[in-house]
């Protein structure tokens, strides 16, 4: 169910499938989110979560049907067009894909790269560009004090905050998180969760996540993924123990 359907279509798949080889990791799905919709994706491991994170992304082209972006068919487009729409999705990663040996600060300008010419980007290196912008970011997940440390020397959760700071200086229309609480203790969970809920506001967000209980206290809606199908796409609140036992009992096949 879309909460916002009068608004346009952020995200859009029209019956996609995704193979690698002779596995299915995706199967005949189509669904519609819409701008300023906050989604959480769940479901058991290898139920196409990731897959479908990164079909939305642009990352990963379907093996059938249709990826629309902010009302574009995005495989359709040249590839200049193609990184254009892209630069308006940022993407936060379950591995956070930082470089350990540079600074924090440089980590947080990554999600400049997409707009910045070269030269820019190789200098920023040397003297390090964006530093107010960076600061800002930082400060707004409470690691200010960490612009200039060594990115591998931050804990798991201090990491997955630089992540969500470059995604920050970023300004995407578009956040998607891969198992954001992944590498964060339980008590953790719930602050990441809220930042990117702050993250998200303004924008339209898609979390994959395990833990259901996050789902609810945090999305507006709910999309079930089972053996690469959805088995349903409901209002958090309407999510119930019936629909959550059918999404984990792996001993029916659908």
């Amino acid at each position: 169910m879309n909460h916002n359907a009068a608004l346009p279509a952020a995200l859009s798949l029209e019956a996609v499938s995704c193979r690698f080889g002779r596995a299915v990791a995706l199967q005949s799905v189509s669904l519609t989110i819409a701008a300023g919709d906050r989604v959480a994706l769940v479901g058991p491991s290898g139920a196409g979560k990731s897959t479908l994170l990164s079909l939305l992304n642009g990352s990963l082209r379907p093996s059938e049907g249709t990826v629309r972006i902010l009302g574009r068919s995005l495989f359709e487009l040249s590839a200049g067009h193609r990184r254009k729409i892209q630069r308006q999705i940022g993407t936060v990663y379950q591995q956070h894909n930082l470089v350990g040996n540079l600074a924090v600060i440089h980590n947080v300008n990554a999600g400049c790269l997409g707009r910045w010419p070269l030269w820019k980007a190789v200098w920023s290196l040397v003297r390090p560009q964006n530093v107010s912008a960076a600061r800002q970011a930082l400060d707004q997940l409470g690691l200010a004090d960490k612009l200039y440390a060594r990115t591998e020397r931050l804990s798991g959760g201090q990491q997955q905050r630089v992540a969500l700071a470059r995604v920050l200086v970023q300004d995407p229309a578009i956040v998607l998180a891969d198992e954001p609480v992944a590498s964060v203790d339980p008590a953790r969970s719930h602050d990441i969760m809220a930042q990117l809920m702050a993250l998200g506001e303004r924008r339209t967000l898609v979390v994959s996540l395990h833990d259901v209980a996050l789902a609810q206290a945090y999305c507006d809606r709910i999309i079930g993924l089972r053996q690469g199908r959805i088995l349903f796409d409901l209002p958090s609140a309407e999510v119930s123990d019936d629909w959550l036992s059918a999404l984990y009992d792996l001993s029916t096949a659908l």
